[in-house]
């Protein structure tokens, strides 16, 4: 099987989780945290700010490992580095993905969180109390 090494940014604003939504592929419409492969030479850290520049236009402080998430996909093995982020200005801008949302501790759970995604969310809930 195929495997992929990406880094993902949970980007947090107080009690807020900035969440992006997939315009493209086979989980379309489903939701995520921003970032993306990681290219060679670089650091899981060197990756996500870069991502975050190209999907996102935007600065980010890349903070703690939140977790690391190893899934099988039907077509690939993923290996997600999750890290706690902020923002080093407000401006967002969507490159990439078709909607993007704030998400507070009530409303974490109201978004289709793509599988492996959604198993980071009781560690941010942690992360939010």
């Amino acid at each position: 099987m195929k495997s992929i090494e990406v880094v993902a940014a949970i980007i947090q604003d107080g009690d807020r989780i900035f969440a992006t939504q997939r315009g493209y592929g086979d989980f379309k419409d489903w939701w995520e945290f921003p970032g993306g492969k990681m290219e060679a030479g670089e650091t899981p850290q060197d990756a996500l700010i870069r991502e975050i520049r190209e999907e996102l236009s935007a600065e980010i402080r890349v903070g703690k490992l939140l977790h690391t998430v190893e899934w099988d996909y039907p077509q690939f093995h993923l290996t997600m580095h999750c890290f706690m982020c902020t923002l080093v200005h407000d401006a967002l801008h969507l490159n990439e993905h078709e909607a993007a949302k704030w998400l507070d501790l009530p409303s974490l759970h109201s978004v289709k969180w793509l599988p492996a995604d959604e198993i980071l969310l009781p560690m941010i809930e942690g992360e939010l109390l």
